[in-house]
């Protein structure tokens, strides 16, 4: 596998690096950065085992987070650079209070087309119509099954009701599309699966089903399914059609109905990789630059900033981070190397 030079532990600011050009953000392979996560929060109110141990306690110091006024000041950074599309993620985001605020702040940044935001639901019934006034786009929200004594073996909560609840809400507050994530492994009942994308036709919403990725000791202990044959299967029985390539920014095959609207999706980072394609960075509550889910590559963003570093150093530190970005994961050669949990890099 080849790969850019790796970045030391604390990048030199004023070395040599791919800089931004009218093009925005480009890499060491020609793939264009335009795509940031940033992670609010590292805590979550659920356990969904192949995000997050159960009985784990070791979350970031609050001390550590960065403030609003810091990842905004970061966001504004990228959206400088070329970022166009941004995504509040955690943990659970909306467990940190303020991130309406914090969402309004990055809306209002020029050069931001798209702000989005991931959650599990649980708290969005109360959320959901300040973030759409805050100028959040779109949402992403988690849901495995719709049956309640599953949903609590998964998520270590009886919580589903909360989480459709939701779901009303923020299809009320006018957001639209809805995407809801699914995490499908070997193990996943079919029915399970299918009766998510019955609900989801119903409602108007797009069901993704994602294979669970091995990063940390959790997420490894989930074997992936062939996504790709159980998206079709359910896609004819429902009547959906292939849809043309190139429908949004991200990874997802999609599936669509008869009006040409995305109504089924798989994101297959294991069995069908899309690293050439990949456009995007996270960034993690404490202001760690992660290049890549299945590599341990960084910038220490938020350090450098407390440390006093200017903008035009910042912007440096991000063009360095982003020259040595790798070329892809190792998920399925070396499944133990990355040590980490989701949770921790930002979904």
């Amino acid at each position: 596998m080849s790969r850019a030079p790796a970045l030391a532990a604390a990048p030199v600011i004023s070395g040599a690096a791919i800089p931004a050009t009218p093009r925005g953000l480009v890499d060491g392979f020609g793939r264009r950065i335009d795509y940031l996560r940033v992670s609010v929060t590292d805590r979550c109110d659920l356990r969904c085992g192949y995000c997050m141990p159960k009985g784990f306690k070791g979350f970031e110091e609050p001390a550590n987070w960065l403030r609003h006024d810091e990842m905004a000041r970061l966001a504004g950074l990228f959206a400088g650079l070329g970022v166009r599309r941004l995504r509040l993620t955690g943990g659970e985001p909306l467990l940190r209070r303020g991130v309406a605020g914090l969402a309004a702040a990055i809306a209002a940044l020029p050069g931001v087309d798209d702000l989005s935001l991931s959650t599990n639901g649980t708290q969005l019934a109360r959320h959901a119509a300040s973030l759409r006034a805050a100028g959040v786009d779109r949402l992403n929200i988690s849901l495995d099954t719709l049956d309640a004594a599953e949903f609590g073996r998964i998520t270590g909560r009886d919580c589903l009701g909360a989480v459709l609840a939701g779901l009303r809400a923020a299809r009320d507050a006018g957001f639209a599309p809805i995407k809801l994530n699914s995490v499908v492994h070997a193990a996943t009942p079919e029915a399970d699966v299918r009766r998510l994308l019955d609900y989801a036709l119903a409602q108007g919403f797009i069901l993704r089903l994602i294979e669970p990725m091995p990063v940390g000791d959790c997420g490894r202990r989930y074997a992936h399914a062939d996504l790709g044959a159980l998206g079709a299967r359910l896609a004819a029985a429902a009547g959906l059609v292939p849809a043309l390539a190139g429908q949004g920014g991200g990874p997802a095959r999609y599936w669509s109905d008869g009006g040409g609207a995305p109504a089924l999706g798989v994101i297959t980072p294991m069995s069908r990789h899309f690293c050439a394609a990949c456009n995007r960075v996270r960034l993690g509550v404490d202001g760690t630059l992660y290049l890549c889910l299945g590599q341990e590559d960084q910038v220490p963003l938020g350090r450098l900033l407390r440390a006093g570093a200017s903008d035009a150093e910042l912007e440096q530190a991000i063009r360095a981070g982003i020259a040595a970005k790798p070329e892809r994961h190792e998920f399925t050669a070396r499944p133990e190397r990355i040590v980490r949990f989701m949770s921790q890099t930002g979904g």
